[in-house]
C-alpha cells in the first residue's frame, strides 16, 4: 500500500527544495531522490489528521531523566556490542516506552542516516539531550569512545537524580512544618481568637496593648482581609515569576536566595557538587577544559555561580591555572 512521504533534499549546489513522494517505503523515496540528483535530508511519512492528534498527544508526555538513563545504556550497550548507530537507534525507536522520546530518537535516526553525526542530530533536541550531553557525545564521537561516554552520561544523570530527590527529601520536613504552623496560626486567628474577644468584651477588662493588636489582626483575618492577604500573596508570587524570568530579575533573585540562612548554603553545595561532577565528566571523557567550564556555567542553575564560572575561564583562556582564579 502506498504511503505519502514528505521530504527535504539539497541539489549539487546545496540549495533546499521539498515535496511529497508517494512509494511502498521510505527506502524507495531516497532511491527516487538520488536518481534526481537530490541528496535527501529529511523524509518522513504524511500523518493523517488522526495520526496529528495521536501524534500531538502522545508529545504533551514529558521526557523524564529516567527515560534518559535507560536509553543512553541500552544504547551504549548496543554499541558496545558492535551494532551500527543507525540500527542501535532503530532499535530503540521501537523500544522506548515514551512517546515523545520515541518521536526524538526516530528523528536523530533519520538525521544520522541523512549524513549528520549523532552530536549534531541530538542538539536538534534540546529538551531531550542538553548541552552537556551532545558535547560529550561528540567527544565520544571524535576520540572513537562513544561507548564509554554514553555509560559515562547515564552514571552522571543518575547520580544528578538522586541529588535532586536528596534536595527535595530534605526540604519536605521544612515545608510540612511550615505549612502546618500557618494553618495552626491561621486557624486560631480566624476562629479562636474571636471567642476570647467576645469574652473580654463581655467582662469589661481592660486589655494591654499587644492583646488588642493580636484581637485587631484576628478581626481583619476574618473579615475581606484573609481574602486580601491570599490574593496578595498570590500576585507578589506570579510577579516574582514574572521578574525571576527576566535577565536582571534572574540574577537578583538568584543574590537574594545565595544570602539565605539555610537555603543559600543548600544552593551553594548544590551548585559546588553540580560543577564539580559535570567538569569532571567532561574532562575525563576529553572534551577540552575551555568548552567543559562554558558547558558548566550554562548548567550551574544560578546566575550568580554562572558569572563566576564564565570568570574563572576568562581567568584560564588569559593563561592562568584552574586553581588560580577560584581562590
Amino acid at each position: 500500500m502506498a504511503i505519502t512521504f514528505r521530504w527535504t533534499a539539497k541539489t549539487r549546489t546545496g540549495t533546499l527544495q521539498q515535496g511529497e513522494m508517494s512509494a511502498e517505503t521510505r527506502e524507495e523515496v531516497i532511491l527516487a531522490l538520488r536518481k534526481q540528483s537530490l541528496i535527501p535530508t529529511i523524509v518522513s511519512e504524511k500523518l493523517s489528521l488522526d495520526s496529528q492528534i495521536t501524534f500531538f498527544s502522545k508529545r504533551k508526555k514529558k521526557i523524564k531523566e529516567r527515560d534518559i538513563i535507560v536509553f543512553t545504556r541500552q544504547f551504549a550497550n548496543m554499541y558496545n556490542a558492535g551494532i551500527p548507530i543507525v540500527q542501535g537507534l532503530d532499535i530503540l525507536t521501537k523500544q522506548t516506552e515514551n512517546p515523545s522520546l520515541r518521536e526524538v530518537v526516530g528523528i536523530i535516526k533519520n538525521d544520522v542516516e541523512s549524513g549528520m553525526t549523532l552530536a549534531e542530530a541530538m542538539k536538534k533536541h534540546p529538551k531531550a539531550f542538553d548541552d552537556l550531553y551532545v558535547n560529550l557525545v561528540a567527544a565520544g564521537e571524535a576520540g572513537g569512545v562513544l561507548d564509554s561516554v554514553l555509560q559515562r552520561l547515564a552514571v552522571y544523570i543518575e547520580k544528578a537524580m538522586k541529588l535532586k530527590k536528596k534536595i527535595k527529601g530534605a526540604m519536605i520536613y521544612p515545608s510540612v512544618v511550615m505549612s502546618i504552623a500557618v494553618l495552626v496560626v491561621a486557624i486560631i486567628m480566624i476562629f479562636v481568637i474571636p471567642i476570647f474577644a467576645k469574652i473580654f468584651g463581655e467582662m469589661g477588662v481592660k486589655l494591654p496593648i499587644p492583646t488588642l493588636i493580636v484581637i485587631a489582626i484576628s478581626n481583619f483575618l476574618a473579615g475581606f482581609g484573609g481574602l486580601i492577604l491570599i490574593a496578595a500573596m498570590i500576585a507578589s508570587f506570579v510577579g516574582f515569576r514574572m521578574y525571576r524570568k527576566t535577565e536582571g530579575g534572574r540574577m537578583e533573585t538568584d543574590k537574594v536566595l545565595l544570602k539565605f540562612p539555610i537555603i543559600g548554603e543548600l544552593i551553594r553545595k548544590v551548585t559546588v557538587a553540580r560543577f564539580t561532577r559535570t567538569l569532571g565528566t567532561l574532562i575525563t571523557s576529553g572534551v577540552p577544559i575551555l568548552d567543559g567550564l562554558e558547558i558548566c556555567a550554562k548548567s550551574a542553575g544560578n546566575k550568580v555561580v554562572e558569572k563566576v564560572v564564565y570568570e574563572v575561564r576568562r581567568e584560564v583562556t588569559a593563561g592562568k591555572t584552574l586553581a588560580e582564579p577560584m581562590m
